[in-house]
């Protein structure tokens, strides 16, 4: 008899498969070629809290998978900080059982960028990158500045591997992008050299796209003196439009704008012909009538559909907003 599962963390790359074979020659169990993410809404109950929990953001270090996000559980309601959990997901291909498990997590080398990343006031919107032109892995985040703004806020630091815990550099102010307003919620694209956020420098909060030069360092650009941002039409309403994740031709975001559930909803958009089309709802099955915020997305090739992580303060939860995963599928998303 062989038995066979597909295992990965969050976000992860990382597969196991756990095998027993007998010495007859039988029929293949392996009855699905692919793992599927449930189709339903699931809270990550042994994470979330009686506050607030959200801004889910990825690592993947020494082949486990974790994940920063923010919350206010440590001052009761009050001050947002970091803090750090891990979730893994588990199939079995053999009779197609999904099941999960999620903790909050102390792993030694996030514990020191936590350090270093969490200040004296409200820490939002982590966002994590490895840049192919410095070698380097990037944190943004977006910090209350001196003002009770909102500022985006850099680190860097080289990959850790094996037992070394790598310098964390910084915090480095964003000074290309950051305003007078309130500035949070970065995202890169594939490439690395256009930057898409959320400001409400101009009232409401919008999404705005920065382009760079390909072969300028991340921190070089960032550095560079403040210059205006573009505003992505397409994308915006009259409304609060934030919160943009983009991946490949794919914009996940959120707004409160009308002709949605309630509250603020999940939307997409897909990038076609040099334009953003027309914003989607994401519907009733994710979208209900309180708030769904910070979408996060994480595709893997053994899986036949993708997983969305978000956060809601819908009924039902622990209190606040709490994280939630949910299996989906977009056009053109891979």
């Amino acid at each position: 008899m062989k038995r066979a599962l597909l295992k990965t963390a969050v976000f992860s790359i990382f597969i196991i498969y756990a095998s027993t074979v007998s010495c007859r020659k039988t029929e293949n169990p392996i009855k699905y070629k692919y793992g599927t993410f449930p189709d339903t809404v699931i809270s990550l109950v042994s994470i979330n809290s009686a506050y607030d929990d959200y801004n889910c953001d990825i690592y993947q270090l020494y082949g486990e998978l974790y994940f920063l996000f923010s919350t206010n559980r440590e001052s009761s309601g009050g001050q947002f900080d970091f803090e750090q959990a891990e979730v893994t997901f588990i199939f079995d291909r053999t009779n197609g059982e999904f099941k999960y498990n999620n903790m909050i997590s102390s792993l030694p080398f996030l514990t020191k960028l936590m350090d270093a990343a969490n200040t004296d006031g409200d820490d939002f919107g982590p966002y994590s990158l490895f840049s192919t032109v410095d070698g380097y892995e990037y944190l943004f985040t977006a910090s209350e500045n001196s003002g009770g703004k909102l500022d985006f806020y850099y680190f860097r630091n080289l990959p850790a591997y094996g037992n070394n815990l790598p310098n964390v550099q910084g915090p480095y102010p964003a000074t290309l992008l950051n305003t007078s307003a309130d500035d949070a919620y970065i995202s890169f694209d594939a490439k690395q050299d256009s930057a898409y956020f959320s400001t409400n420098v101009s009232g409401n909060f919008d999404i705005y796209v920065k382009t760079r030069s390909e072969d300028t360092p991340i921190d070089k650009w960032l550095d560079g003196s403040y210059s205006s941002s573009e505003l992505v039409d397409s994308i915006n309403s009259t409304s609060e439009d934030k919160c943009p994740l983009v991946y490949k031709d794919l914009m996940l975001f959120t707004s409160n704008r009308p002709g949605g559930m309630g509250g603020y909803d999940l939307y997409y958009s897909i990038f076609r012909d040099g334009n953003w089309s027309s914003p989607v709802n994401l519907g009733p099955d994710i979208n209900t009538s309180s708030d769904e915020y910070r979408p996060r997305l994480w595709i893997h090739n053994d899986f036949s559909n993708d997983l969305l992580i978000f956060s809601s303060n819908r009924i039902g939860g622990k209190g606040g907003f709490d994280l939630y995963f949910i299996g989906i599928s977009f056009p053109e998303s891979k």
